[in-house]
């Protein structure tokens, strides 16, 4: 068990996010907030690495306009060795990464040019993990996507398009269960078609499910992942007080947070902590996660 947040570290004082507007794009403002982006990126892999929060999500932003026709600029040969360096990094201290595209990067669009561009950008996301010589438990994690009032419908174009992916793009994609049109129940259907790996959003599935219990999640969701894939991934979060239903909490409960981790046993997984404080919420669920023996790396 490692744990982890997204994307961004509010300690440290840098973002590995930054970007521009499409307007303002040139090769040099390009290679400029690249490096930025990979400098201050290795910042915060070494601030977790001090931390002992070995899971991480890479940012979507880091090479902005990656997959946009307007970007003809091989940033993957520019930087290969600086991303071979930070890949070496996350290697020898035996971090586990992942990337989450947005929400408009999907497979079963019916709009077949929004398919396309949700490659493309899926694309962009493997070559970043591919660059830094990272094996398959390094994922991209997606939702299966919209309904279009066709649920079964969008399933199955769901299944159909996915098969039609590259290998190199499939073996690092996983779909989790979301909040408003797919339960882990429908997951499960999609991976018994095609065999993609199922990361178990906890949060999401206290908002929508079909009466599982969470036990009952982790088991069959866990029971997806096979040997290349690592072990389980787990988005983790919750209710924040007094919001509307599904809204990130601002910080951790560690009441909370210490039951589930006694009620989830004995199945282990690595958890990325969905809490609006990021690092300062994953090390206190990592000081309460020592106490246990899957947590990662060992007392």
């Amino acid at each position: 068990m490692k744990i982890g947040y997204p994307c961004i570290n509010r300690s440290i004082g840098c973002k590995a996010n930054h970007t521009f507007r499409l307007k303002s794009y040139s090769e040099h403002r390009l290679v400029e907030t690249v490096q930025q982006n990979l400098d201050c990126l290795f910042e915060i892999l070494k601030f977790n690495a001090r931390n002992q929060l070995l899971f991480f999500r890479i940012t979507s932003d880091l090479v902005p306009f990656a997959s946009h026709p307007v970007n003809t600029f091989r940033w993957q040969h520019h930087f290969a060795f600086r991303l071979r360096e930070i890949g070496k990094f996350i290697r020898g201290h035996n971090m586990r990464i992942s990337m989450h595209p947005d929400q408009f990067t999907l497979i079963n669009p019916l709009d077949p040019d929004i398919f396309a561009r949700s490659v493309a950008e899926l694309e962009y996301h493997a070559q970043v993990l591919d660059q830094m010589e990272l094996d398959t438990t390094a994922k991209i994690q997606i939702h299966v996507g919209g309904v279009y009032k066709e649920k079964q419908k969008s399933i199955k174009r769901f299944i159909t398009r996915y098969r039609k992916l590259g290998k190199t793009l499939r073996r690092r994609l996983v779909i989790e269960n979301d909040d408003k049109n797919y339960t882990v129940k429908d997951c499960l259907k999609i991976h018994r078609e095609t065999d993609i790996p199922i990361l178990f959003d906890t949060f999401h599935h206290e908002v929508l499910n079909n009466g599982e219990t969470t036990t009952d999640c982790l088991r069959q969701t866990g029971q997806t992942w096979n040997a290349p894939d690592g072990i389980p991934m787990i988005d983790y979060s919750q209710q924040k007080t007094g919001a509307m239903k599904g809204s990130h909490a601002e910080t951790i409960n560690i009441r909370q947070f210490r039951k589930f981790i006694e009620t989830s046993k004995p199945y282990d997984f690595d958890i990325m902590l969905e809490i609006k404080d990021k690092e300062k919420s994953a090390m206190k669920a990592a000081r309460i996660a020592r106490g246990d023996t899957r947590f990662y790396p060992r007392s």
